[in-house]
């Protein structure tokens, strides 16, 4: 008899590093193990305003924040297009170039939605607030499982709701088995709450 794959939900924002990372060893987990991930966005600039709702922010700081909600503005608004199934293949082009290739000049987001085939219109949506309620509602769901002490990535599994894991490069094969193993194994233990070091080294995107 064939398992039933084990649902996963992850949610993330295009911008992060680590999650990209953490996004890649899933998908590794899914060659090992018997997953099925749905993937979902989130935005790093909408949860650090939440958390500091009473700071002045400085104007370059804003700036930063804005045009971190390009992406995932583009992202919301092709979901909105043609479904959630286009938000993998979608982050994986747009993630492709933001951190394996480091590149992050005009035109890399086009060439990611062409990649896809989806169209340059979309391109707008990066500039509009237009779908923004969705990415908020989106991002909630998950946030409202795991508390806003944390960042992105947020996954979701067996009722289980956790920031992480925080890991370069990503593990491959079977090591991302063991690795996805482990997680569980701790996360479905009754208050358990953190593992942390502090971080060594950048991230690497091998």
């Amino acid at each position: 008899m064939t398992e039933s794959p084990q649902h996963v939900d992850f949610w993330f924002d295009p911008v992060c590093p680590w999650a990209w990372i953490t996004s890649r060893w899933v998908l590794e987990v899914e060659k090992v193990r018997p997953v099925q991930t749905s993937w979902h966005v989130m935005s790093l600039a909408y949860l650090n305003l939440q958390q500091h709702e009473d700071k002045d922010f400085s104007d370059e700081y804003l700036e930063t924040m804005e045009q971190a909600w390009g992406p995932v503005r583009i992202c919301a608004a092709a979901e909105a297009e043609k479904g959630e199934d286009v938000l993998l293949p979608l982050y994986t082009a747009i993630g492709t170039r933001f951190h394996d290739q480091n590149r992050k000049e005009p035109g890399v987001l086009g060439e990611a939605l062409a990649e896809v085939g989806l169209p340059d219109s979309l391109l707008e949506a990066a500039r509009t607030t237009g779908y923004d309620d969705a990415i908020k509602k989106s991002h909630n769901l998950g946030m409202e499982q795991v508390g806003l002490d944390v960042g992105t990535p947020v996954i979701s599994v067996d009722g289980h709701t956790f920031f992480g894991p925080v890991v370069t490069p990503a593990p491959r094969g079977e090591t991302a088995g063991r690795l996805w193993d482990g997680v569980l194994l701790v996360v479905g233990t009754d208050g358990f709450f953190e593992l942390k070091r502090t971080r060594d080294r950048r991230p690497s995107f091998e």
